[in-house]
């Protein structure tokens, strides 16, 4: 035995007495061909799809053939799920917000007024009126102008409502008369006695119509609370807005805050188009349908005026129902013929602006398709009333505004809000340096 240590001998070391080329040929073609380089080592893995001929579409290569769960039920599955879990959320979010909508209807308020106010404060601060006297400028000018249209149509309402109750109690005794003389003939004895029904419900009725009574109590307290809350938002909207947003966008993570920034904007410039618009389009009606109902000789004319530009702002349903007011007045008033020329008149006022000048003053950005605007008001009231129809459409408008800039169509509102736009025109043209002609 030799006493030399022995040297351990590599796995792919030659044996003694091969060289190293008997050992290359010792390789076997598996060998060769899996440590070879090809061509498409740098080509990216294949997607694990495999041609599904017998299902007359691609399939993944867990898909059972004979499975008889097909896979496009798997995915309709996939979808109702994910589905089911976004409805979820949302009608969670609903209920949580409806439980504190003394608060959140003010905010919503305070938003879409801020969204009328903006450019009047930023047409003082330009003028270097310091932002906080501006924005208490505009709120103060705001708050003025509701006061005096309020205060105009209840002195109307005090003055002219007598006369015309007198003109519906006489109307409501030639209804009496003619049910007696026309041709259903109805005797003073059946009349009597649906008379005296009426007034045994209105007895019958009395605790209900006072806790009526003292639940409209608990909503002027709660109105005005709102009406608190609202106006302390709106002050702050206006001189703060940009912190605000800036502070909301913050939140986000640092990968999303520029398309979170470039929705809001978006979003922000589409509501202040489409309540400037509502706007316009509820003081044409307003100014057309009190016109013409003074013209007539409607009583009533200027808190009628008043009260279709306020319903105006509720698209298609609240003009037609202030129009029926307006139509019903007409007749209690001055009989079948001018009720006519009323709705005459009411028809002509509300389909010019709706075709006419509503799509020119909003564009087709947010020009909604009347569908989806009657649906969304009928959705809105059902949710949450009055308040729920004022605020769907400018939602809906908003969240169309914002879906178009997050899946990448194309964006008519521009990068930015259009004023932004203006300003840097402007800036441009004042630095802009003089040349020597």
């Amino acid at each position: 035995m030799s006493n030399a240590q022995e040297q351990p001998v590599a796995p792919d070391a030659p044996i003694d007495g091969e060289d190293d080329s008997s050992a290359a040929r010792a390789e076997t073609p598996a060998d060769t061909a899996s440590t070879a380089p090809t061509a498409n080592d740098d080509a990216p893995a294949a997607d694990p799809v495999v041609s599904g001929a017998d299902h007359g579409f691609p399939t993944r290569p867990d898909d059972d053939p004979h499975s008889p769960v097909t896979r496009a039920v798997r995915g309709a599955a996939a979808w109702s799920w994910r589905f089911m879990i976004i409805v979820g959320a949302v009608a969670l979010a609903v209920v949580g917000l409806i439980q504190i909508k003394t608060v959140v209807v003010p905010v919503l308020v305070a938003v879409l007024v801020a969204s009328l106010l903006a450019p009047v404060v930023d047409w003082l601060h330009r003028r270097r009126v310091p932002r906080a006297l501006a924005s208490l400028l505009a709120l103060l000018g705001a708050i003025g102008l509701v006061g005096g249209l309020l205060t105009l149509a209840g002195a109307s309402i005090a003055t002219g409502f007598r006369d015309l109750a007198d003109t519906a109690w006489e109307g409501i005794q030639e209804l009496i008369r003619w049910l007696s003389t026309g041709p259903l003939q109805l005797s003073q004895t059946d009349l009597d006695a649906y008379v005296a029904q009426i007034q045994d419900s209105l007895e019958s009725n009395a605790e209900q119509i006072l806790s009526g009574a003292l639940s409209v109590g608990t909503s002027v307290g709660h109105v005005l609370a709102g009406a608190l809350i609202a106006l302390f938002c709106l002050f702050f909207f206006l001189k703060e807005g940009r912190v605000i947003w800036t502070w909301l966008v913050g939140l986000f993570p640092a990968a999303t805050r520029h398309h979170v920034d470039g929705a809001g904007r978006r979003g922000w410039a589409s509501l202040g188009t489409y309540a400037r618009t509502q706007l316009l389009v509820a003081l044409i009606d307003g100014v057309g349908i009190g016109l013409g109902a003074w013209i007539l000789g409607v009583p009533l004319a200027l808190p009628l005026g008043v009260l279709v530009f306020v319903g105006s702002f509720i698209p298609i349903v609240g003009a037609v129902v202030t129009g029926a007011v307006a139509v019903v007045v007409a007749l209690v008033d001055q009989g079948p013929l001018i009720a006519l020329v009323m709705l005459g008149v009411v028809l002509l006022v509300q389909q010019a602006e709706s075709n006419l000048l509503q799509p020119k003053l909003m564009g087709w950005a947010l020009n909604l398709h009347p569908v989806a605007v009657l649906l969304a008001v009928a959705a809105g009231t059902i949710i949450g009333g009055v308040v729920g129809a004022l605020f769907a459409v400018p939602l809906i408008a908003v969240a169309n505004t914002v879906l178009n800039y997050l899946t990448g169509k194309p964006d008519p509102l521009g990068p930015d809000d259009p004023r932004l736009h203006r300003r840097r025109r402007r800036k441009t043209k004042i630095s802009a340096p003089a040349t020597d002609s």
